[in-house]
């Protein structure tokens, strides 16, 4: 996977989290659309000095602190919820919402070849030649030596087999029973 693809991904994930820590740091709507992207550009700039051994939300987390505080220096016309110390706390609260089971990329691949790799022959092959090398049609009924027809039906069962084992692994739980977070506004 290329660079941009797995920032993309990642961003994808912790971009809900990454709102709502800002959200509670800065009243103002625009100025969190602006720390919001000034975050993402930083992420990305500094892409290769994230530590992968590390929570990639909290990373993103610590570039948004940074940000807010530097605001709130530039800026002291009342835009600001909450101190630093709220923020730390709105940070843990954030990365431990993200701690559920399956919650990185990588769990989540794991989990997905563990049900590929349950999968019947059959169904393997199929599902193995269509979305790891790529081959479509003729050229994958070919492979799998049977019609098109029943080359796409092994597709179809084995994606279905895929989601059937993806949930029993509750991978694909929205946000694992994790209730969001809400701010009132202060007024």
């Amino acid at each position: 996977m290329k660079s941009k693809e797995l920032y993309e991904l990642l961003v994808e994930e912790n971009a809900d989290m990454l709102l709502v820590f800002l959200q509670s740091a800065v009243r103002d709507r625009n100025t969190v659309d602006d720390l919001f992207q000034e975050t993402l550009l930083v992420a990305w700039k500094n892409l290769g000095r994230f530590d992968r051994s590390r929570s990639f939300g909290r990373w993103l987390r610590g570039i948004a602190r940074n940000l807010v505080l530097v605001h709130r220096r530039k800026s002291m016309r009342g835009h600001i919820l909450c101190d630093e110390e709220v923020l730390e706390i709105v940070d843990d609260r954030c990365e431990a919402l993200q701690r559920h089971r399956f919650d990185t990329l990588d769990e989540k691949l794991a989990a997905l070849r563990d049900c590929v790799g349950g999968l019947p022959d059959k169904y393997r092959e199929a599902v193995h030649a269509r979305y790891n090398e790529g081959v479509r049609g003729r050229e994958l009924a070919t492979r799998l030596e049977t019609s098109i027809e029943n080359a796409k039906k092994r597709l179809q069962r084995g994606r279905q087999k895929l989601l059937e084992c993806l949930e029993r692994k509750h991978v694909l739980d929205d946000e694992a029973g994790v209730e969001p977070l809400r701010f009132e506004e202060a007024g």
